[in-house]
């Protein structure tokens, strides 16, 4: 069953273009309703923005579990992974810097840049890094903790990131808010610190296994480098990057067929891993 979810949120992820189909969505909507009924003057400190996480995976959980036939269960969990994997304005970013690139509007390339990075709450990376990263997010770790935790898991795993890039927006009439704020990147990052390791092992066969393992083994049992360092690091060994300097399309188009050749491989193994009933 999970194999067939995988395949069908795979395919039809890019052609349900509808806005009830988007995570983005689904969350504006839900954060409305927590400020509506002022949850965050009612439960104070840590404990707010522990609740704005696990309630929603509680219910995810609670409704899969209710359903008794396989066939509803399916759908209802297939459902969840479309609207968990990718993202819309991620997507349109990079065609609209396209775009502005082939025009040789270099100056609003770089304001579509820096809006992704304003957008994902992200430090300072290349454009190239920063897609390479987000294609990650949305599309491997999410992968990885449905096939490990079902749907509930990539619901978990989703809303952790979507809470992490909003919560200067989720907490600006929180007067604690500074206090809160690490609270999710201290869990983004042991929620990342495995699958990245994962996924980066991946770059190292789709890309240049010589170059990238070593790096990719120098990182393996690192416990204190941020997740995207690692995965950066590791995926512009596994890449030829030396491209022409006024070129700015070249990187970001480079690490985005890198990333698209890994989210097959990972899709090739996992569904060998559960054709041959090693997972389920």
């Amino acid at each position: 069953m999970g194999l067939i979810s995988l395949l069908i949120s795979l395919a039809a992820e890019k052609k349900l273009s509808s806005q009830i189909w988007q995570f983005n969505f689904a969350f504006s909507r839900y954060i409305n309703f927590v400020n509506q009924r002022d949850f965050h003057n009612k439960v104070k400190g840590t404990l707010y923005p522990l609740l704005l996480l696990l309630l929603p995976v509680a219910l995810t959980v609670l409704l899969l579990d209710l359903i008794q036939d396989s066939i509803l269960d399916l759908i209802v969990s297939t459902c969840l992974l479309i609207i968990c994997f990718g993202c819309v304005k991620t997507r349109d970013t990079y065609k609209c810097y396209l775009n502005s690139a082939f025009k040789g509007e270099l100056t609003t390339c770089d304001l579509h840049y820096q809006k992704l990075l304003t957008d994902k709450n992200l430090p300072d990376y290349g454009f190239g890094q920063t897609l390479i990263w987000l294609n990650y997010r949305y599309y491997i770790a999410v992968m990885l903790y449905f096939v490990v935790f079902g749907a509930a898991g990539a619901v978990f795993y989703r809303l952790l990131c979507s809470l992490d890039e909003q919560q200067r927006k989720i907490y600006q009439q929180e007067p604690e808010s500074h206090a809160l704020t690490p609270v999710y990147k201290k869990i983004l990052f042991w929620a990342d610190w495995l699958p990245v390791r994962i996924a980066t092992f991946g770059f190292t066969i789709v890309g240049h296994f010589s170059k990238a393992f070593p790096v990719w083994l120098e990182n393996v049992f690192e416990f204190n480098k941020p997740p995207q360092c690692v995965l950066i690091g590791v995926a512009q060994k596994a890449e030829d990057i030396m491209v022409d300097e006024d070129d700015c399309t070249a990187e970001p188009c480079l690490l985005v067929r890198l990333a698209k050749r890994n989210v097959m491989l990972f899709f090739s193994v996992v569904a060998i891993l559960i054709l041959t009933e090693v997972i389920s």
